[in-house]
C-alpha cells in the first residue's frame, strides 16, 4: 500500500475517529514531510479532530490547509512549549472548546552542534528546555485530564541521538532525547492502572525540512545535497524515510491497535542503529 500523501482523503471510521489528538509543533520550518505536519494530516485523515500547536503561527496555515483539502478538523494554536503559562494555557483551551483531550504527540525538538567544552552554557540549558522540559510540562498539564476521562494515550517522539552515537557532537541533544526516551518508561508504569499509555517513536536520520533549513548550515556549510548523501550512507535502506514514516508509527501507538502496549520504543531509522548496535 503506497505511503499516504495530500491526496489521501479523511476516513470517518478512521483508527482515530472520535478522538481529540494534541499535536505540539504542529507547522513546518519549510516545505516538505516535517514530523509534526506529517502526524497532524495523518490523525486527521484517520478521524481525528486535531489541536495543532507551534510557536511559530506562520507555520500552521500549510498544515491547517492539507488538512482541509483533505476533509479533516485542524485548530491551530499558539504554545511555547518551554513556558509553562503557555502550555497550561493552550491544553486549557482545547479541553474547554473540544471537550477532551485524548492523544498527545509530543513532537517538538531540534539539535546544537557541540559538545561541553565548546557549547555554551545557556545552549545547553535551552536544549534541555526545548527537548526535555516541553515534554513534562505537556505531559503535567494533559495527564489529569486524562486521568478524569479515564484512559488516553501519548506519544514522545525521541531520536536516535537518544541512543547512541549518529555522527555528530549534539551532546546537549543526545541527553536530552534519551531522558525523553525514559521520562516515557517511568511515566508508561506510574499512569498505566489510569489506562494512560505512553510510548516513545525514535526516528532517525529522515529527509526532513528541518535537514535543509537548518542542519545543512551547521554541519555542511549550507551543503543539502552534501548533508543528504553523508545521512544516506549510514542508512542501510536504499532510501531517507520522512515526517511521514514518523507519523505512522505515531498513529500506532496513538490508536486502539497498541492498546496492550505501553512503556514501548518503536525506531524509525531503515536499519541504521541496527548496523550499528
Amino acid at each position: 500500500m503506497p505511503i499516504f500523501n495530500e491526496h489521501t482523503p479523511v476516513n470517518p471510521q478512521g483508527r482515530l475517529a472520535g478522538k481529540v489528538a494534541f499535536i505540539t509543533g504542529a507547522g513546518s520550518v519549510g516545505d516538505g514531510w516535517g514530523n509534526g505536519r506529517a502526524t497532524a494530516l495523518r490523525f486527521a485523515q484517520e478521524g481525528a479532530v486535531v489541536w495543532g500547536v507551534d510557536i511559530n503561527q506562520e507555520a500552521l496555515p500549510n498544515t491547517a490547509d492539507l488538512i482541509a483539502r483533505a476533509g479533516g478538523l485542524f485548530h491551530a494554536g499558539y504554545c511555547n512549549v518551554m513556558e509553562a503559562p503557555s502550555v497550561a494555557a493552550s491544553i486549557l483551551e482545547c479541553q474547554q472548546k473540544l471537550g477532551r483531550i485524548d492523544i498527545l504527540v509530543n513532537n517538538v525538538g531540534g539539535s546544537a552542534k557541540g559538545g561541553p567544552v565548546d557549547m555554551d552554557e545557556s545552549v545547553w540549558d535551552t536544549q534541555i528546555d526545548y527537548n526535555l522540559k516541553s515534554v513534562f510540562l505537556t505531559c503535567k498539564h494533559v495527564l489529569p485530564i486524562m486521568q478524569a476521562q479515564q484512559g488516553g494515550s501519548i506519544v514522545n517522539i525521541a531520536s536516535t541521538s537518544g541512543t547512541r552515537w549518529t555522527g555528530a557532537a549534539q551532546i546537549a541533544y543526545a541527553s536530552s532525547k534519551a531522558g525523553v526516551i525514559h521520562f516515557s518508561k517511568v511515566l508508561a508504569v506510574q499512569y498505566a492502572h489510569d489506562n494512560i499509555r505512553v510510548n516513545t517513536v525514535i526516528p532517525g536520520q529522515l529527509h526532513t525540512p528541518m535537514v535543509s533549513v537548518r542542519l545543512a548550515a551547521q554541519r555542511a556549510d549550507g551543503d543539502v545535497d552534501a548533508l543528504l548523501k553523508q545521512r544516506q550512507a549510514r542508512i542501510p535502506m536504499p532510501f531517507m524515510g520522512d515526517g511521514r514514516d514518523t507519523a505512522n508509527a505515531a498513529l500506532f501507538f496513538a490508536s486502539d491497535e497498541s492498546r496492550f502496549v505501553t512503556g514501548a520504543d518503536l525506531v524509525v531509522d531503515g536499519g541504521m542503529t541496527a548496523r550499528c548496535a
